[in-house]
């Protein structure tokens, strides 16, 4: 696909901007005026001025009833001068509800462009040129699942989430004495009964592998699961995946399982629209920022502390370095001026494009009393609480979440932490490092927070409850037997379900309060 591209392309696009953006807001009007959702605000108008004065900006909840007329078999041109021809299902993981959202061949198209400049970039940037002559593993999680066979030739190991690569390596840690008896034998299990994917594992497979069987015990039955992606595959150069805001929490392990090879975080999209990629794909996870491209979608930014004011958004180039702002998107199949609930910050341009900072997810936050804690603030307090952890002890945290518990008086933060021993043997987490990872996450929070927590116990002390190794596969097994999709599923940073907590609850193997106010100077 890369043939067709030239990094030329990107120079072009990101320097005609403001021009781009226009005309690609001209042409979806044109498209979509007098469909039935916007024919009531544009009267068949495509004008770009009357457009901004008079569409408002939405919410799913606002598009929900059009969208799901449209998916119970009614025209497209409810919402799309153009046909839908598939939708996309969102688990909802990330704090919401589960979503459908419309799409056509374009959406298809315009990914693979983003796609194939990624690629170039990456070539540009890539110091070890052999590695674009290797292959890339790919794991994507989809119902049913399935594996892959390792390969020599492996340069990169990629995932769409950082939590899929941990997880892969977390079923790798569980089979892998199954998996090197089906190489040995060149016989895929028997309970591995879905027909289709026993015929390619077995074409895979072909025939008995006992040499390669024998090497991967060797390397698996190591007392340390530490660099075994080096291990397993020595030609590999780079981890691929997202690695930004919630994702970050998995760097750590990661760096672990891969002897610290580059993460990269190369594209930034969602199910409404593609925005854009890293053109510094090598830059550490912490300072990636995303560079839109004007020619995937329409799209405006409302500042943070503005709401829904229409007459606050601005353009796509007329955003200011440093602000903080809301995407708003607006595409040629059937989403017109829709917020997608993400916070960016402007951190520079490339050209005349900006390039954005991901931030965090929109309402995404603890609150006991009046403090508003941020997934943000959540982060950055869980970054400094596992160095405290790691420096410690012979432990790493595999995954966690958290919430606010109000069922009691003072009402208290909780987090559930899955916890891993460096080495394979268990080790029984340490009372006194848990109590000060409790003290170490409250003196991060914000200074209400901190006065709350100080001030006549408004906010209780907050609490880790240690959970079973495999319960956060277990939440995620939850929230895809409600029809979320394992490909999409991101651990929620906070926990808003009764049910999804009752999975927690009945997982946790010990509690650790913190044992001190914070510092009300933090």
């Amino acid at each position: 696909m890369t043939s067709s591209f030239k990094l030329s392309d990107l120079e072009e696009v990101t320097t005609n901007a403001e021009k781009i953006q226009n005309d690609l807001l001209k042409e979806i009007l044109t498209l979509n005026a007098k469909t039935e959702y916007l024919r009531q605000f544009l009267h068949g108008s495509s004008d770009k001025t009357f457009f901004k004065k008079h569409v408002p900006v939405v919410s799913y909840e606002d598009m929900k009833p059009y969208i799901e007329r449209v998916a119970d078999g009614e025209p497209s041109e409810i919402i799309s001068g153009g046909p839908i021809t598939k939708f996309l299902r969102i688990s909802g993981t990330s704090g919401g509800e589960q979503k459908i959202f419309p799409v056509n061949d374009d959406f298809a198209k315009k990914m693979g462009y983003i796609l194939a400049l990624r690629s170039l970039v990456m070539s540009k940037h890539s110091k070890d040129t052999s590695a674009e002559d290797g292959k890339s593993m790919e794991f994507h999680c989809i119902k049913p699942e399935s594996t892959t066979r390792t390969r020599d030739q492996v340069v990169k190991v990629r995932a769409s989430f950082a939590y899929t690569l941990v997880r892969a390596i977390n079923f790798l840690e569980k089979y892998w004495k199954e998996l090197c008896s089906n190489i040995r034998s060149g016989h895929v299990s028997d309970w591995i009964t879905d027909l289709n994917c026993r015929n390619s594992v077995s074409v895979i497979l072909g025939r008995p592998f006992p040499e390669l069987a024998d090497l991967i015990e060797k390397i698996c039955s190591h007392k340390s699961w530490e660099g075994i992606i080096t291990r397993l595959w020595p030609k590999s150069r780079s981890l691929e995946a997202i690695f930004t805001g919630q994702m970050a929490q998995y760097i750590p392990i990661l760096e672990f399982y891969s002897n610290k090879l580059p993460q990269v975080s190369t594209v930034y999209g969602c199910s409404e629209s593609t925005f854009g990629f890293n053109v510094d794909p090598l830059s550490k996870p912490q300072d990636v920022s995303y560079t839109f491209l004007p020619n995937i979608s329409y799209f405006e930014f409302l500042p943070i502390d503005h709401e829904r004011d229409i007459a606050s958004i601005v353009d796509l180039v007329n955003v200011k370095q440093g602000c903080y702002y809301e995407p708003v998107v607006t595409n040629s199949f059937g989403l017109t001026r829709y917020l997608i609930g993400d916070i960016l910050q402007v951190v520079g341009f490339y050209n005349s494009t900006p390039q954005f900072r991901f931030v965090r997810r929109k309402n995404i936050v603890l609150s006991v009393e009046t403090e508003m804690t941020t997934e943000e603030d959540i982060l950055r307090a869980l970054a400094r609480a596992s160095l405290v952890l790691e420096s410690s002890s012979d432990v790493m945290l595999m995954g966690f979440t958290c919430y606010a518990d109000v069922s009691t008086f003072p009402g208290h933060y909780v987090f559930y932490w899955e916890l891993k021993a460096r080495a394979i043997k268990d080790v029984e987490p340490d009372k006194k490092v848990l109590v000060e990872c409790c003290s170490v996450l409250e003196e991060s929070f914000d200074a209400l927070y901190r006065r709350l927590r100080s001030k006549g116990g408004v906010i209780g002390a907050l609490e880790i409850r240690v959970v079973q190794k495999g319960t956060f596969d277990s939440l995620m097994e939850y929230f895809t037997s409600q029809g979320g999709s394992t490909a999409q599923y991101k651990t929620p940073i906070c926990i808003n379900s009764s049910e999804a907590l009752a999975v927690l609850e009945s997982k946790v193997l010990s509690r650790f309060y913190s044992e001190r106010s914070p510092p009300l100077d933090s």
